[in-house]
C-alpha cells in the first residue's frame, strides 16, 4: 500500500505531508502511487477534495478519529480523517496496490499485498489489503493517528512553534515514518 499523509490547518493551510510505502511484511516502504508522475499534485488534490466531507462529519461525530470518510474511485484511494480539539485535521490517502490483472467484477479481490494491519497471519494480510476499509485496517491506521498526534503535541508545544507555521522538523518526520512502519 502507498499513503500520503497531510496536516492541515484550521484555516486549511498545509502544516506537513509525507508520501511512504508499507514497512510490514517484506514491504521496503516507498510509496508506490498508480499516477507516478502526478503523484505528489494528485495526492493533495484528493485530500483537498475531501475536506467537504470532513466537515460534515466532525459535526456528526464526537470523536477524534473519524475512520474511513472518503473514496477517490478513479485512484481507487482512500481518506481516513482525523481530527485535533483545535480543529487541526490529520489526513491519511491510503491507496492498495494496484492488482496483477484488472477484472470488471472483482478486480479487488486479486490484490494481494505485504499491508497486514494488527495481525500477523499471511491469510488475514492479503484481506485487509483487499479491503482498506476492514475494521484491521481501520485499527491500524487509528493507531498510527493516535501516535503522530502525540507527536504532534509534543511538537507545538515547543517554545520554537508558532501557531499555523510549517513543521519542518526532521525528528518530527522521523518520528511520522517509524509510526508508518509500526502500524501500516
Amino acid at each position: 500500500m502507498s499513503y500520503y499523509f497531510t496536516i492541515l490547518s484550521p484555516s486549511d493551510a498545509p502544516l506537513f505531508n509525507i508520501a511512504f510505502g508499507t514497512s510490514k511484511s517484506g514491504g521496503d516502504g516507498i510509496a508506490r502511487f498508480r499516477f507516478p508522475d502526478s503523484a505528489q499534485y494528485m495526492n493533495q488534490f484528493v485530500i483537498h477534495s475531501s475536506l467537504d466531507i470532513v466537515e460534515e462529519a466532525q459535526w456528526m461525530n464526537g470523536n477524534m478519529y473519524l475512520k474511513h470518510i472518503d473514496t477517490y474511485p478513479p485512484a481507487a484511494a482512500y481518506i481516513s480523517a482525523f481530527l485535533t480539539p483545535s480543529g487541526t485535521r490529520f489526513l491519511l490517502l491510503h491507496q492498495p496496490p494496484q492488482p496483477p490483472s484488472t477484472s470488471s467484477t472483482g478486480g479487488s479481490s486479486l490484490l494481494s499485498s505485504s499491508f497486514s494491519g494488527a495481525s500477523s497471519s499471511r491469510a488475514s494480510s492479503s484481506s485487509v489489503a483487499a479491503n482498506p476499509t476492514s475494521p484491521q485496517t481501520e485499527e491500524a491506521v487509528r493507531q498510527f493517528m493516535n501516535e503522530v498526534y502525540e507527536n504532534y503535541v509534543k511538537t507545538i508545544m515547543s517554545p520554537f512553534y508558532r501557531q499555523g507555521m510549517e513543521i519542518r522538523s526532521p525528528v518530527f518526520r522521523t518520528k511520522v515514518t517509524a509510526a508508518g512502519r509500526k502500524w501500516l
